[in-house]
Parts: structure tokens; C-alpha cells; sequence
């Protein structure tokens, strides 16, 4: 009870008109509130370690979540019996499949998108990360270690390019290096192999452009960088190469449980009967699980925003750097030369508590495999699980707060940006679990960063899970006839002369460049809509290959990748969108051919 009491004063000395109790040894919390920020910390000031989790329901007035779902409501699902249902076709959604593939199972992953890899997956930068930031009680901080270590086998399985690039905490004040033997500890606590201190002689040899007042860094050799649509794609479809469903414009809708058993799951495709539901729906995991009568906690997404800069600047970054969030380093470096002491600095940037407060970890200057540089992200709380606006002062904001990181980047580099969500929980860890209320559901939720590094761990777990439950009724045998390398579609501009001469003489497609930007040939783009998981839509094709990811964002190259998309689907350009049934591109002709007179 005292424990209670705590929790219930710290909330209503947020909003006291907020209804705390306590349900199936979870803190609950209901009301309605006017300003979302306080329905954050009330959910943050609710978190207990007695409990199992915080279903924080207290509603923001005046907002309305709207879910997008697919246009098409058919039956082509209804009556399916699963043995495994996947719920969700972002990294974690899409490696399990993959795993599961190794077993003579009927498994169907549904996505409500129109392609995998549309939400999170898609809309980070794709760091797999060192874990230097977390700590060890996480359960996120073991799957971590364990993911970093499997991803050079599975991106060479997968055919995809992944690069340990490493990363770097750039010092600027002599004090910093002073903490070695400190960072050095907690970087063996951590599991971090190799964390070691590099002058500035070293460091201009891996950052050659590396910014004037970095003195030296702290370098960690086990950070890497891959595509994380690329490698979903690339999942997903030897999942279904290897005999997984993967059905798209998919949503789930509502289920039916009876005695702590789903019994079945309704979809905008028909009543689906799985044996084993995994819930792995990002944003939208505590909804399911919900659902499923398993909740035990609440996700508040949390939106950042990230700049892709052109590639001419990619020789800025080779690794993914940034400072110590709490080190202040002053406008004018060039005169202080570094020489404040560590009190007077901690006071003039954040401490260290506030920096652990913000959960994020400040963004930063970030080599990415296609050879760009990728600035960010910042952190949002926002209400809208499906918010992917972005605006011009926060994209100037990131550009200036890199600046520091980077002084040779500036607005007029700045091809693109993209918004993408982070399914956080108020716990700030991943809930990864077999079922407690419900006993044939496995939760994979609160997935943020790091989540594509975790991937391959968390699904570890979830197929030796899933065998166990599956194997209770009958054996499950291992699917003789799987294969465990994926072919990716080959890319014209990372080949020699005489590679492309060769593949040309073999599919004169390859000699007929789309994209200049990119060097994206026909063929490319061909191969990629004839997978295992055939898509038609714009933004689809240019997470696969990459058409319209240039200069010019699609300008040149657009039209044409719809006219192709159309001849292969065997319809109308203007049936052709751009991503989700909405986003239309083109509506009807506007002009008429000349009328002749005989």
C-alpha cells in the first residue's frame, strides 16, 4: 500500500483529477487531461517496479486517434487456420517470420501497410548500436549484445550490405579524457568490446574531416550501420521465399478470447483462426494486446525527426558520432580552447540527470551504407500513434545542434527528412513475454531504439517460445526444404565495367538507366516487383532499389518508375499510388490528343 500511495501522490500532484488503481497487479491510470505532456508524466510518475506495468488510458481532450487502414475489405483470409499468426511487418515482425521459416509450420504475417518496413522500421537511421547508453538491468541492454553479434551473418545470409563503421564520442574539454578509466568500466559492465580513447591523430585517420575541437574521441569498433527497410525486405521475403504468408493491407480489427485463449482474429480480409498469435504491431502493440486481454502496458509514441543530406557531403562521416550529452561545448570553442573545468561546464549544458530524462540520445552526425550522411533524430512526445508530419524549425534546429558535431554541413546539403514514431513504453524497456492473462499470444512491444540491433535476438526467443508452445499438441519438425541465404536485387551502381557488361548481355533491362541520380537501372526495378512479395507502389520500389532517394527525390525519374509499375501490374498509371491507397499520384488526363479531320 505505501508503494501505491507514492504512485497516487506523484500523479495527481501532476493532474489530481487522474483516477489511479491498481488491476491485475498493473498501475492503472484513467481521466481526461488537456495537455498531452501532462498524460506523459503522469504515465512516467506511475512506473514501479512492484507492478508489472502502467496502462496509463487517461484520454487527451479534444483528440481522436485515426487509424489508417486499407481501402480493400475482402474475404481472400477468411477461414484461415494458422499455426502462427504474426501481427506487424516491421523488423521484428518480418525476422521472426524469418526464423519461424526454418519449420514446417503455416505461418501468415499480417501488415496494414501496403508494403513491410512503413513505420518505425523505416523511419530511423538505421544504427546498430554499441549500447553505451543503457544499462544492464534492461532487458532491451541484453538482447542488444546478443543482436550486435549476429548481424554480420545475417546480412551476409540475407544479402544485404551492413558495415561496422564503428562510433565515436568526440571529446573537446582535457577533463574528458580524465574519465577513461570510468567509461572504461562501464563499457566492460556494458559488454562494449573494444571501447578505447583515440587522440586526434588517430581520429583524423577514420574522420578525416572530423571538426576542429575534437581533441580526441572515445571510439566503440562494434557500431555498424545498415538499411533497415532494405533488411526487413530482405526478411520478409525469404520468409515467404521459404513459405511464410506475407499478406499486406492487412489490419487486425478485433479478436475473440474465451477462457484466456484468442479463438480468433477479425481482419478487413476475413476471420483468420491462428493457434499462436505474436504481437508485434509497433505503435499499436498495447491496442493488440488489449485486445487479446494481455496488456500490461502502454505505448506513448514518440516521434523524432531525421535530415538526409546529398551525397556529395558524404565524406563528412564515416562512422555515426556525437558528444557526451552532457558536455556543453560553447560558440566561441576557438577561445576557450577547451580549458573550462567539469563544474562550470555541467552548468552551462545539461546535467546528466536531465540528459537521462530526455530519453533519447541527442542525435547525431551519421555515416549511412548508401553513402549519405544522416543528421539526428530529435524527440517528440506526441498523441498520434500514425504522426509523421515534419516542420521547417525543427529541421533547421537539427542541422544547427549537428553543426557542432559537423561545422562543414549546413541547410543547402538537405535533400530530404522523414518523421517516424517510437513505440516507447513508460518503463522505457522492450516488453518481450510469452502471455500472462492470454496463454497463446507472444508480446514483442515497447520496441524503440535499439530495436533494429535487438531484431535478431528477440527472435531468437520468440521461435524457441513459439516451438515450445506449438510442440504441447504435436511435433514440429524442421522444414527440410528451407534455404538460408536470400538473393538481393544485384545493384548496377556498386558494380565494376565489366560486372554490369556481363549482366546487361544477360537482361538488357540493367542497360537502361531510370534513375540518374542513383544509377538505377529497368531491370532493378523489374526484379524487385517480381519477389517473393510483389509490390506496386512508389515509395515501395525505392525502399528496394532506391529510384527517387537522390538529388532530385523522384523528379526526373518518377514518371517513368510509374509507367513501369503500370506495365507490370497490367493497369492504368493512375491506379498507381505513391504509397497507402490514399496517396494518389494521378487522378485523369488533363490533355487530348489533336482531333484530325480526313
Amino acid at each position: 500500500m505505501k508503494e501505491f500511495a507514492k504512485i497516487e501522490r506523484a500523479v495527481h500532484a501532476i493532474a489530481p483529477s487522474v483516477n489511479v488503481s491498481i488491476e491485475n497487479n498493473c498501475v492503472v491510470l484513467r481521466g481526461e487531461l488537456d495537455n498531452w505532456d501532462d498524460v506523459v508524466k503522469c504515465g512516467r510518475a506511475a512506473v514501479s517496479k512492484k507492478y508489472l506495468g502502467v496502462i496509463n488510458d487517461i484520454t487527451l481532450r479534444g483528440f481522436e486517434q485515426k487509424v489508417r487502414l486499407p481501402k480493400i475489405n475482402d474475404k481472400l483470409y477468411d477461414g484461415r487456420k494458422p499455426d502462427v499468426l504474426i501481427v506487424g511487418g516491421g523488423i521484428s515482425g518480418a525476422t521472426i517470420a524469418h526464423e519461424l521459416s526454418k519449420w514446417q509450420l503455416d505461418v501468415m504475417l499480417v501488415e496494414k501497410g501496403y508494403d513491410v518496413a512503413v513505420g518505425a522500421t523505416s523511419r530511423n537511421d538505421g544504427c546498430v548500436h554499441v549500447g553505451i547508453d543503457l544499462t544492464p538491468k534492461l532487458v532491451k541492454h541484453d538482447y542488444l549484445i546478443k543482436g550486435n553479434a549476429m548481424y554480420d551473418e545475417l546480412c551476409d545470409d540475407m544479402d544485404v550490405k551492413f558495415e561496422r563503421t564503428g562510433h565515436m564520442m568526440l571529446m573537446y574539454y582535457k577533463w574528458e579524457r580524465l574519465l577513461m578509466p570510468v567509461v572504461g568500466l562501464w563499457s566492460k559492465i556494458l559488454k562494449i568490446k573494444g571501447m578505447r580513447y583515440i587522440d586526434r591523430k588517430e581520429l583524423l585517420k577514420i574522420e578525416p574531416e572530423a571538426v576542429e575541437w575534437a581533441r580526441g574521441a572515445y571510439y566503440m569498433p562494434t557500431g555498424g550501420m545498415v538499411s533497415p527497410y532494405k533488411l526487413t525486405v530482405a526478411l520478409a521475403e525469404h520468409a515467404a521465399e521459404n513459405g511464410v504468408h506475407v499478406c499486406l493491407n492487412t489490419a487486425v480489427l478485433g479478436m475473440k478470447v474465451e477462457d484466456g485463449e484468442i479463438k480468433s482474429v477479425e481482419t478487413n480480409r476475413g476471420t483468420i483462426y491462428p493457434r499462436l498469435v505474436i504481437n508485434a504491431a509497433g505503435t499499436y502493440a498495447d491496442v493488440i494486446a488489449d485486445m487479446a486481454g494481455d496488456r500490461t502496458f502502454t505505448i506513448h509514441p514518440r516521434k523524432g525527426i531525421d535530415v538526409i543530406l546529398d551525397k556529395k557531403k558524404g565524406n563528412l562521416a564515416h562512422t555515426s558520432m556525437s558528444k557526451m550529452p552532457f558536455v556543453h561545448v560553447p560558440a566561441n570553442w576557438k577561445e576557450t580552447k577547451g580549458k573550462e573545468g567539469l563544474l562550470k561546464t555541467l552548468m552551462k549544458g545539461k546535467s546528466l540527470n536531465e540528459t537521462q530524462k530526455t530519453h533519447t540520445k541527442g542525435g547525431g552526425v551519421i555515416h549511412t551504407v548508401d553513402n549519405n550522411v544522416l543528421l539526428g533524430p530529435n524527440a517528440i512526445e506526441v498523441p498520434d500513434r500514425e504522426d509523421y508530419t515534419t516542420d521547417m524549425q525543427s529541421i533547421q534546429d537539427i542541422v544547427s545542434k549537428q553543426k557542432i558535431i559537423q561545422d562543414k554541413l549546413g541547410m543547402g546539403d538537405v535533400i530530404t527528412y522523414f518523421a517516424g514514431e517510437r513505440p516507447a513504453t513508460y518503463e522505457e524497456d522492450f516488453v518481450v513475454r510469452r502471455g500472462i492473462f492470454t496463454k497463446n499470444i507472444i508480446e514483442v512491444a515497447g520496441i524503440q531504439s535499439p530495436g533494429i540491433t535487438t531484431a535478431p535476438a528477440v527472435a531468437k526467443d520468440v521461435e524457441k517460445w513459439a516451438i515450445m508452445f506449438l510442440g504441447k499438441q504435436e511435433k514440429v519438425k524442421v522444414n527440410e526444404n528451407y534455404n538460408p541465404k536470400h538473393k538481393s536485387v544485384p545493384h548496377l551502381a556498386d558494380m565494376s565495367e565489366e560486372e554490369r557488361n556481363e549482366l546487361i548481355k544477360k537482361n538488357p533491362a540493367y542497360g537502361e538507366i531510370v534513375c540518374r541520380c542513383e544509377e538505377i537501372s529497368k531491370g532493378e526495378i523489374l526484379d524487385a516487383v517480381r519477389s517473393a512479395v510483389p509490390v506496386y507502389t512508389v515509395d515501395a520500389i525505392k525502399r528496394r532499389v532506391r529510384p527517387g532517394m537522390g538529388r532530385c527525390q523522384g523528379g526526373f525519374c518518377g514518371p517513368t518508375v510509374v509507367k513501369i509499375l503500370a506495365e507490370e501490374k497490367g493497369c492504368s498509371v493512375e491506379d498507381i499510388t505513391k504509397g497507402n491507397d490514399y496517396s494518389v499520384i494521378l487522378y485523369n488526363k488533363t490533355k487530348k490528343g489533336a482531333e484530325t479531320n480526313v
